[in-house]
């Protein structure tokens, strides 16, 4: 099972209600049922889609959840984006695939993010007009996790960017 079928399959209201009556102990059909106020035509269905899922079990006829299953889906699921083992936690946490997708709060985490950002978007030295530093950060921006202005205005702030006359430099 994968997270996008485990996804699927707790995404209608009734197969959530069945799993949920399943978890906390029904084991049969007519069990559910009673428990969630479902037709029994509609548990049945519900009970067969969540089995083929790999989310409940029905061996001897006795409902269960398929315990194995949810473990090593959790275990197995990690994100094809994600980055290696060894990249720094603040950037794994807010960025996915280059794209920002939230500011930290914290103003020491937010600083490891932006000095990333400005790394890997200008080089030392080089003088950049207002435009082209705003063409630089949108990229970052793809994902609504920021917008172009407030991440030149923490750059600034940071002292990761200067500005003198509308011409930004990374030092």
């Amino acid at each position: 099972m994968t997270a996008h079928v485990l996804a699927g399959a707790l995404a209608d209201d009734g197969r959530r209600r069945i799993f949920a009556a399943v978890v906390l102990g029904a084991t049969s059909a007519t069990e559910v049922a009673e428990r969630t106020g479902l037709p029994a035509r509609a548990v049945l269905t519900g009970v067969r889609r969540l089995t083929d899922a790999g989310l409940v079990t029905g061996a001897d006829g006795a409902l269960a959840a398929d315990e194995a299953s949810l473990r090593a889906t959790a275990r197995d699921s990690r994100p094809a984006d994600d980055p290696e083992p060894g990249v720094d936690p603040v950037l794994r946490t807010f960025l996915r695939a280059g794209v920002l997708v939230g500011l930290p709060a914290q103003r020491g985490r937010r600083r490891v993010l932006l000095a990333h950002i400005a790394e890997q978007s200008f080089e030392p030295g080089t003088r950049y007009p207002e435009r082209a530093v705003d063409d630089a950060l949108k990229p970052w921006c793809a994902a609504g996790g920021s917008d172009h202005a407030t991440l030149r205005r923490y750059l600034i702030d940071e002292r990761l960017l200067t500005r003198e006359h509308g011409i930004y430099q990374r030092l």
